[in-house]
């Protein structure tokens, strides 16, 4: 029998096609998730009136989903990347739309803990990471751009929910709004349904001069960039995916095809994906990374609480129900502005080897505005303060996943942003609490505006020296 030799075939993302499919279904994942998520602060007051608890008590359901989203991001990066995208979506959109759902019926604030907190939050955890993953796996060369209209959904939702679901409350009480959007959340199935991944082709022939065949390697892409380099020899029973031989090359279509995403493990499973494992998070290591992790801790402390807290402390200085709730809009919709204007500078080739700066700068801003919130007491004050927060926030979110892939590589990508995400999760479970507990104490947001404030300064002055560091060194490596 002739022995086979395999080439390996290194395939470009498309930057395009498909692909902007896939970022439609993340702009929609974004919306069901993050802009849901933000839209919580609206039923804040609802809580505290039906349940008569106190603002560090109610903060908590809000602390509670950003939290498990965040902590079980390690999951859904773990689902992508063992068994498929589509699956991780579409499992997570079912446990959410049925969290919100068992939501409406609760009766007190531990019930809302668990299906709210809980169960919401674990699905949009299993939906949000594997999404992003799939952008970065589609996208090289446009890839800030492609990040930029994807997470730009985090701010169209929230410009149109905010009055959606306050008119809701309004028409239908807390409970009716949470129905509805459990019925909107269920999207994300659909989405899920959407996600494509990319099928490799690679050549196969024979060493006695036989006419040459193709072999079709099938991949998952939300773990791995779509530019996949395989190690092949010729005894190739240690291969970690499986393969399946098709007609000749000449009767194949050059460009990507779409395929099953589910890949095959060898008999020596456990040991190789042991050390799978270990070669996907290795990157841990590094001290440019671990820079960056303390830096998100910061980040995640000041960056929810004025979505927590705009509406509470617009309505505490005299501001009308519909305005307060329109401040979420404004945010919301200059939020996407940010998204994808910073995306598409970021591209350009000026401003391509400075994005981390950017990323810092972006920022140590949005700490200036909350320090100044304080000074805000009308609506007509609080509007420019809506601008530039939902500005430079979407410059921010945007940019996350791009300076992240910088730094790890695309095919650490999606167990990086599993990691960065879950860094997310104990500042986003404490911060809101501990504002509120601030606004009990005090009488006042003026303390909680001021936390958030420091706490993003100071994640922009983290990552800046780290930043500093790190180019030192490698200038004095460079002159020994």
């Amino acid at each position: 029998m002739a022995a086979v030799r395999r080439q390996r075939v290194v395939v470009p993302p498309p930057d395009g096609g498909w692909g902007w499919v896939i970022v439609g279904c993340c702009f929609m994942v974004t919306v069901c998730t993050r802009a849901v998520t933000r839209c919580i602060s609206i039923f804040f007051v609802e809580f505290q009136a039906d349940f008569g608890a106190d603002y560090s008590a109610t903060a908590w359901i809000h602390s509670l989903v950003d939290c498990t989203t965040m902590l079980c991001a390690p999951v859904g990066s773990l689902v992508g990347n063992r068994w498929s995208c589509r699956l991780a979506v579409m499992l997570g959109g079912l446990l959410s739309s049925c969290g919100l759902l068992l939501s409406s019926f609760s009766t007190s604030l531990v019930q809302l803990y668990v299906s709210m907190g809980v169960l919401t939050g674990l699905g949009f955890a299993l939906s949000y990471t594997p999404a992003i993953a799939m952008v970065g796996c589609y996208f090289r060369q446009r890839r800030a751009l492609a990040y930029g209209i994807a997470m730009s959904g985090s701010g169209i939702g929230t410009f149109v929910l905010a009055p959606a679901v306050q008119l809701l409350i309004e028409l239908y009480s807390w409970r009716g709004a949470l129905l509805v959007l459990s019925a909107f959340v269920a999207n994300l199935c659909v989405c899920g349904a959407l996600l494509q991944p990319i099928t490799v082709q690679q050549e196969e022939t024979e060493d006695m001069g036989e006419e040459s065949c193709a072999e079709k390697q099938r991949c998952d892409i939300s773990s791995r960039d779509a530019e996949v380099t395989m190690k092949l020899s010729k005894d190739s029973k240690d291969s970690l995916l499986s393969s399946a031989k098709l007609p000749p090359a000449s009767s194949l279509p050059l460009p990507l095809s779409l395929g099953n995403p589910t890949p095959r493990l060898n008999r020596r499973r456990g040991l190789s994906s042991c050390f799978l494992s270990y070669k996907e998070y290795r990157f841990l290591l590094r001290s440019d990374f671990l820079g960056l992790a303390i830096s998100f801790l910061f980040l995640a402390s000041g960056c929810s609480l004025p979505f927590v807290y705009l509406v509470p402390y617009a309505l505490s200085v005299g501001i009308r129900h519909q305005h307060a709730a329109f401040l979420m809009s404004i945010l919301g919709v200059i939020d996407i502005v940010g998204n994808i204007t910073f995306g598409w500078l970021t591209d350009r080739k000026c401003l391509k080897p400075h994005r981390l700066a950017c990323y810092v700068f972006s920022v140590a801003m949005e700490g200036l505005c909350c320090l100044f919130t304080p000074l805000l007491r009308s609506f007509m004050l609080l509007v420019p303060f809506a601008f530039l927060y939902g500005y430079f926030d979407g410059a921010y979110v945007a940019l996350i996943p791009v300076v992240t892939s910088d730094m790890v590589g695309s095919p650490n990508l999606s167990s990086a942003l599993g990691v960065v995400y879950f860094l997310h999760a104990i500042p986003y479970l404490v911060s809101p609490p501990i504002g509120g507990w601030l606004v009990d104490v005090t009488g006042s947001y003026t303390a909680t505006f001021f936390l958030s404030g420091a706490a993003l300064l100071a994640s922009a002055l983290v990552l800046t020296t780290v930043a500093v560091i790190c180019r030192c060194r490698r200038k004095l490596s460079g002159e020994h």
